[in-house]
């Protein structure tokens, strides 16, 4: 799978193991680079590892995050500076000029992310990420977007499939949510393991870990995607490949 790049869009420090590790891991396996951007350090958490400020837990999870993907071999991570638990206050326009920038930078064929829902959560954050990362998959191949980006060589790219995640199943004390229908079903049951341990990387999040493996135990031999925008128009197909169709280049 050379020259194919993946890229994951998150709201907080551990959202990138629990939604998404095995998808991670499987695809860098596949020798496809894999990257993952984290909007928020995630300080306003509740589960805060003895930590009294913001401050000191944004920089704990911050160098937890970078063990996660370390441990998932993400050939590249960055948390961005917004922040935690406000991502509906901030400038929208602002947030998708940067997450446009990091597109056109790294120039990925498939981007996963959240669904506006939220996941199963709910979590607003989560559905902020969701907002901000589908009109950055639009804008980014538009040269009338952020053109002031346009220099020293970048240029206008277009991902070719942006995947929301989903699931088939919800919890039943949060939020109600209504999910997107799964229009892919990727097998990471040979990495479930690989993705309990990386979100155990988080420390801070220790009181969530006995739910998290639970739930992922039960439920976790694939990791479910819906298929929310293509640059190739047609109708929607099950797939077990998010890289199905995709071209490199």
């Amino acid at each position: 799978m050379a020259n194919l790049r993946l890229l994951c869009i998150t709201a907080h420090p551990d959202d990138e193991s629990g939604g998404f590790g095995g998808s991670l891991a499987l695809y860098q396996n596949r020798g496809v680079e894999t990257f993952v951007i984290c909007l928020t350090p995630g300080q306003a958490a509740t589960h805060r590892g003895g930590y009294e400020t913001d401050a000191e837990l944004a920089v704990a999870r911050r160098a937890e995050f970078e063990s996660a993907c370390k441990l998932l071999k993400v050939t590249r991570g960055a948390v961005l500076d917004y922040p935690d638990a406000h991502l509906d206050n901030v400038s929208l326009y602002q947030a998708v000029a940067d997450l446009t920038q990091l597109i056109r930078q790294i120039r990925p064929q498939v981007i996963i992310t959240f669904g506006p829902d939220g996941a199963i959560t709910a979590h607003p954050d989560h559905s902020m990420a969701s907002v901000f990362a589908t009109l950055a998959y639009q804008w980014a191949g538009r040269n009338t977007r952020f053109p002031e980006q346009l220099k020293d060589q970048l240029r206008p790219y277009r991902p070719q499939k942006l995947y929301y995640s989903t699931a088939d199943f919800t919890l039943p004390d949060r939020p109600p949510v209504a999910l997107a229908p799964s229009t892919a079903v990727i097998d990471v049951g040979r990495w479930l393991d690989m993705k309990v341990a990386a979100f155990k990387m988080h420390t801070t999040q220790a009181p969530l870990f006995p739910l998290f493996e639970q739930t992922v135990r039960l439920r976790g031999k694939v990791e479910m995607y819906h298929l929310a925008a293509c640059i190739v128009p047609g109708f929607a197909r099950q797939e077990q490949d998010l890289f199905t169709g995709v071209t490199p280049d």
